[in-house]
């Protein structure tokens, strides 16, 4: 809390951010002060051309829920609020007993972004308290939903009974009912969609973008996760990233219930030495438990993905060998 205090204190002497630090001071007051904390991307510390103020923040759903607790990131662009609104990410992988589905991710990402699933936002307003209670209505839903659909699972179980998990959860569809909101993905930037690799019926799509700030990542896979295709998979966007800026290179990954997945994407892009890009991998499940291959796949998805898009060109000679090979 001291680190974030800093900056609140700094953004107090400039008053083109002392609306921002006003706001700040709100939150702890409304949420407590231990709510609140900076959050910094790796290696950051490092890092002075990255002028985006992020904080998490503590929230307990609504009543009669209030005990379950999450973590939201807030991430607060330059421009905020003059010209650009606020962004809003689940930091929390799991909200009470209930993994945190791609559904709900994406629904938080779209708060500023899509009016229909999320809050108006006017320039030169701030409006954080206003994404924040938003994103507590809507995870409050979800999380009775979750619990209406348990009750349901148990109560159609016979006598003795016990639910069936599968080895690698993958009977978990996140299906939507009705298409979402169109999100326009930001200019400039261009996904590159690999051939799928089908298995037992299970589909594993890559996708490749080449980005040029951590920012972008959120609004990527939002943008995905727009469309009803992708949005009713399995596992929609399991995802990894590295990206440049300066002399510092951050990253990042999310398994999306596929659990060390991300991890693994990841690896991929720090032994290729692969930097700018956020590849994301699409896994849809055709009733049949694969077991590791699955891994397999999802990693072969990726490289693929980066084939495609050219990030692959550049490596040396014997690696394009490799990768040639079937």
């Amino acid at each position: 809390m001291a680190e974030l205090e800093e900056v609140v204190a700094k953004l107090q002497e400039d008053p083109a951010t002392e609306q921002i630090a006003s706001e700040i001071s709100v939150l702890q007051s409304i949420y407590g002060d231990d709510a609140l904390s900076l959050w910094k991307l790796p290696s950051q510390s490092t890092n002075k051309k990255d002028e985006t103020v992020r904080y998490s923040v503590t929230l307990g759903l609504p009543d009669p829920h209030e005990q379950v607790t999450f973590s939201a990131l807030v991430s607060l662009p330059p421009s905020y609020p003059s010209s650009a609104p606020p962004q809003l990410q689940l930091l929390s992988r799991y909200i009470g007993a209930f993994g945190v589905s791609s559904a709900i991710f994406g629904s938080v990402l779209r708060t500023f972004i899509s009016a229909n699933d999320g809050v108006g936002w006017t320039p030169e307003t701030v409006c954080v308290f206003d994404g924040l209670e938003n994103v507590r209505e809507k995870c409050g839903t979800w999380y009775r939903e979750r619990l209406s659909e348990m009750v349901r699972e148990e109560t159609s179980l016979g006598p003795g009974d016990t639910p069936i998990l599968p080895e690698d959860d993958s009977s978990t569809q996140f299906t939507v009912s009705e298409p979402q909101d169109s999100v326009e993905l930001p200019e400039g930037l261009e996904i590159i969609e690999a051939e799928p690799i089908v298995d037992r019926k299970s589909s594993f799509v890559g996708r490749a973008c080449r980005i040029t700030s951590p920012d972008q990542v959120p609004l990527v896979i939002s943008y995905l996760l727009s469309d009803r295709r992708i949005a009713r998979a399995a596992h929609p966007v399991i995802h990894a990233w590295r990206c440049q800026v300066g002399n510092v290179i951050h990253q990042d990954n999310d398994d999306d219930g596929e659990t060390a997945a991300g991890g693994r994407m990841a690896h991929l892009l720090q032994i290729l030495g692969v930097n700018n890009v956020l590849v994301v991998v699409t896994r849809y499940f055709g009733g049949t438990l694969l077991g590791a291959d699955r891994f397999k796949h999802i990693n072969q998805a990726a490289r693929n993905a980066l084939d495609a898009g050219g990030f692959l060109d550049a490596l040396p000679s014997d690696d394009k060998k490799s990768r040639k090979r079937k």
